[in-house]
């Protein structure tokens, strides 16, 4: 293969295209872009041999730390970590049921989850053994509700925090405190909720016993690892269950120097400062709608909340005014372009959005160019 200064190339060398990924942290389209000082850390990690289950517990240590829990466990990703949670509250650390996972003949394997936070990859629960009890229905669920769902083989109650699904569900804190009440714990889905950073520890605060993070996403580590937190004999049983161990969790391995990768940029990302990050990602967003503000029938603003952006985010709405070519046209005209464009799509049906997050400047602007051809008729 010959050398180039880039880094492209290593992708074009085998057939494969690189993408602009304007859609936010999306697995799909590479996740986040991996912070240089966690590449070099773990180049370093690479030549060096290490035993396993010491790494993971000095990890765990600064994840702690980090997120105000009693103990951290680095996962093979978030899913992984799905997956590692539903093993902890059905088997705990007992070998010979960890072993007969996932079958749970026998066991506590019910795990109560609203029905407004049912998402393809609750199946992470189920590859454990866990039989899902589905409270509420599509779009709410009253506490009522969650209490008639406890029996005998109540093992967890399991919550989603997402973008735009969060809010339809009862409140993280009185779910725990019903689920504590019975002496069930709560384990927490939060991939994809950093930034802001506040979240490290906000939801063991509000009483969570089991919390997973996406490593990479916004915290800009390696894609395939994830931050698991919470309650110290749930995290050590998830870490039992989980590789170098021969048990469920054994195909979902971290390698060392994911785990490296993982804590330093894990620490760079909670030292960082989130207001200059997030002016940044304003301007950006600013840009778009300069660009765009006078298209006819376009409503294109900046938004930026607490519950579904994250961080400041381009909003092109196609108001009943419009003209032009369909949302689904434009995001197509797009992805099928020289780059290939993907932009966020997971908001109103009429919405796609510019998440500037994986974006650099010469990106954004590649974004705004393609977008004017692709809102032509």
């Amino acid at each position: 293969m010959t050398r180039t200064d880039d880094p492209a190339d290593v992708y074009h060398a085998l057939g494969v295209k690189p993408v602009v990924n304007a859609s936010g942290t999306a697995t799909q389209f590479g996740g986040s872009k991996l912070r240089p000082e966690a590449m070099e850390a773990m180049n370093k990690a690479a030549t060096v041999m290490v035993e396993l289950n010491e790494l993971n517990r000095q990890a765990g240590k600064i994840i702690a730390e980090v997120t105000g829990a009693e103990v951290g466990h680095v996962s093979g990703g978030s899913a992984s970590g799905l997956t590692l949670q539903a093993a902890a509250v059905i088997a705990g650390a007992e070998p010979a049921k960890m072993a007969q996972l996932p079958d749970t003949t026998g066991l506590k394997n019910e795990i109560i989850i609203h029905n407004s936070h049912r998402f393809p990859y609750d199946q992470a629960y189920r590859a454990a053994g866990a039989k899902l009890v589905g409270v509420g229905d599509g779009r709410r669920c009253q506490p009522w509700q969650l209490e008639a769902a406890f029996t005998e083989r109540t093992a967890a109650v399991a919550y989603l925090k997402a973008d735009f699904i969060t809010q339809r569900a009862i409140p993280l804190e009185q779910v725990c405190q019903i689920a504590h009440d019975r002496g069930v714990p709560v384990i927490v889905d939060a991939a994809s909720m950093l930034p802001p950073r506040a979240r490290l520890q906000e939801y063991t605060q509000q009483g969570a016993d089991m919390v997973v993070y996406s490593g990479g996403k916004g915290v800009r580590g390696p894609q395939g690892t994830g931050i698991l937190c919470g309650r110290a004999g749930l995290i050590e049983a998830a870490a039992a269950n989980a590789a170098p161990n021969q048990f469920i969790g054994r195909s979902m391995k971290v390698a060392k120097e994911e785990i490296i990768g993982l804590i330093t940029s894990l620490q760079i990302f909670v030292e960082e400062d989130e207001e200059a990050e997030t002016g940044r990602y304003r301007e950006m967003c600013e840009k778009v709608v300069d660009a765009l503000i006078e298209v006819p029938g376009l409503e294109v603003t900046v938004e930026h909340d607490y519950i579904d952006y994250h961080i400041p985010t381009a909003l092109l709405k196609f108001t009943p005014r419009w003209a032009g070519p369909s949302r689904d046209v434009v995001y197509t005209r797009l992805e099928q372009g020289d780059p290939p464009i993907y932009l966020h799509s997971r908001g109103g049906p009429d919405e796609l959005c510019v998440d500037p997050i994986n974006l650099d400047d010469s990106e954004l602007e590649t974004v705004i160019r393609r977008l004017r051809e692709g809102l032509v008729g």
